[in-house]
């Protein structure tokens, strides 16, 4: 009779493990697993929130009166009617590509002229078609997208003509309602691009969402650099020290004042807490506890997570960030971040709408955060109106700022005029 082979090797095998556990019994009586009970549940927490947005109006050239500057600055209107302009990448040369993300293209701008204004005959649609476009950066003369899904990149001519988009790299997470996504060139040579989470406070099986990446400069392959960050578009090295800085949105409907935006320190390996922890590792009490993977508390948990390093006030929105590098401003801006707050309509007193300082020590370290550009949302008559939401902010050739408003289309140019 012919026994098969399989049943031979599975009467071995079977005889090699009974024999393995008789011997003293070692195999067979290992030290007993540790009951962990599930956590405790949390009492219940009710919040008050506010859903307050302030009237939109419309900018006119009379509004400009409304805004503050620190003495010895001045702020002028380099263009308007641009649609949802977002995010801006300067040129050595002075043209300045800008990112329209509900059009979905890409202008070129140059003030040829030296008016001090974008006019009609210096602005062109250089690229269309790439869905929610969004950060740009620049390398070996190629300028990178990034959109909701995809990073494209494109050939770059000497006045500012692009070549047809090919595709970088794709397969990113979905929009949701984090759409704005950011991409920087670091100095070691890779890639890194932001995605925010799809939702305001619930962690989603995609691992690459709400996270930091980074990408192998042949876009080939890439990591989760740095992971629980519900919306870092902001980012950037600073000048001196190279430590990678990221501004990163609290969730809504917690309250008027937690959790707070947060300036954080980004390392590679480091989970920054979203959903469940905000600040210096707070735990958050209106996130489900239940949703914490692994069988451990919300302070257990908060506790393994990195904390920020300076809060601003909650629901402000924080979207671009620049270190200013330039040599127009006084001595004491200068490797100092800037950062554009399109503003709040999640608390009862709206919160951003303004250019904001991060204040550099001697030390290349931040020590806190101060209004810069105020007056683009006030009270009158008791309602709240506003007429700038800011988003995108960099450094012009001549040392003076530019930002750009998304509601009404405008770039502003901040340029210091002499004194303190």
């Amino acid at each position: 009779m012919r026994i098969p082979l399989f049943a031979v090797l599975t009467a071995c095998l079977g005889a090699l493990s009974a024999q393995a556990l008789s011997t003293n019994g070692l195999m067979a009586q290992g030290p007993a697993p540790t009951a962990r009970p599930l956590p405790a549940p949390e009492p219940p927490a009710t919040v008050t929130a506010t859903r307050n947005e302030p009237a939109a109006l419309a900018f006119t050239p009379d509004k400009l009166a409304r805004l503050k500057v620190p003495a010895g600055f001045a702020l002028t209107v380099m263009a308007t009617d641009l649609g949802n302009a977002r995010m801006l990448h300067v040129m050595p040369d002075g043209g300045v590509y800008l990112s329209r993300r509900k059009q979905g293209d890409v202008w070129y701008l140059k003030d040829v002229n030296k008016d001090g204004k974008f006019d009609a005959g210096e602005r062109r649609q250089v690229a269309s078609n790439l869905s929610l476009v969004h950060g740009m950066d620049v390398r070996n003369n190629k300028l990178y997208v990034v959109g909701e899904k995809t990073i494209w990149v494109m050939d770059m001519a000497s006045d500012g003509t692009l070549g047809a988009p090919r595709v970088f790299a794709d397969g990113f997470p979905d929009a949701g309602q984090h759409s704005g996504r950011s991409l920087k060139w670091g100095p070691d040579g890779f890639l890194y691009a932001s995605f925010g989470s799809t939702n305001n406070d619930v962690p989603t099986p995609n691992p690459e969402e709400a996270t930091m990446l980074r990408i192998r400069p042949d876009g080939q392959w890439r990591e989760v650099y740095a992971r629980g960050l519900r919306h870092t578009i902001g980012f950037g090295w600073h000048p001196v020290s190279k430590t990678l800085y990221g501004f990163d949105h609290g969730s809504d409907w917690h309250g008027d004042d937690i959790p707070p935006e947060e300036l954080n320190v980004i390392q590679r390996g480091k989970n920054y807490g979203w959903p469940f922890c905000y600040g210096d590792r707070q735990p958050d009490p209106y996130v489900n506890v239940g949703q914490i993977p692994g069988l451990i508390t919300k302070p257990e948990y908060c506790a393994r997570t990195q904390g920020s390093t300076l809060t601003y006030t909650a629901h402000a929105a924080p979207i671009g960030l620049t270190f200013y590098t330039g040599a127009a401003f006084p001595a004491e801006y200068r490797n100092d971040a800037f950062v554009a707050f399109r503003g709040s309509w999640n608390r009862l007193k709206p919160s951003g709408y303004e250019i904001a300082r991060v204040n550099f020590d001697a030390n290349n370290k931040p020590t806190s955060i101060t209004p810069f550009i105020t007056g683009f949302v006030f009270e009158e008559g008791g309602q709240w109106k506003q007429f700038g939401r800011l988003a995108g902010i960099a450094t012009y050739t001549d040392g003076s700022l530019l930002f750009t408003d998304d509601q009404s289309g405008v770039i502003y140019r901040v340029r210091h005029t002499g004194g303190n």
